[in-house]
């Protein structure tokens, strides 16, 4: 069986869009031009920040899958909305209890959901 190791979000300036995932990561990309931006995270994961322009077939609008963040705990989730905030993401849902824990949703430049959670100790 094949596991995905890679994902791919369609961006309008890889060189621009890296200057916010450079600090939602907390890591500069391994490779960057004007077209693409690799980051390769610490378990081996990889995000690529391809040019919407030149994908092939075109992608459709942003907004149907969201990166997930896994927090500890509900402060650390306060704390990265504050962080997102200042960093002027758009949040499209401010932090709020659900069935699977607190939770916060920013969005990109580009649309591209980032989601931030604490799991409850007992998910119903």
């Amino acid at each position: 069986m094949t596991s995905p190791s890679y994902a791919l979000l369609a961006v309008a300036d890889p060189r621009e869009s890296t200057k916010i995932y450079n600090r939602l990561l907390g890591l500069e990309p391994v490779e960057l031009s004007d077209t693409f931006a690799l980051y390769v995270l610490p378990t081996g994961w990889k995000l690529g920040l391809w040019k919407k322009d030149g994908m092939e077939p075109k992608p459709l609008a942003p907004g149907g899958s969201e990166l997930a963040f896994n927090l500890p705990d509900r402060s650390d989730v306060d704390r990265l909305h504050a962080e997102w905030s200042d960093l002027g993401l758009v949040i499209v849902q401010s932090p709020t209890e659900l069935d699977f824990g607190y939770t916060f949703v920013a969005a990109d430049s580009d649309g591209h959901r980032l989601r931030a959670f604490a799991l409850s100790e007992s998910p119903t």
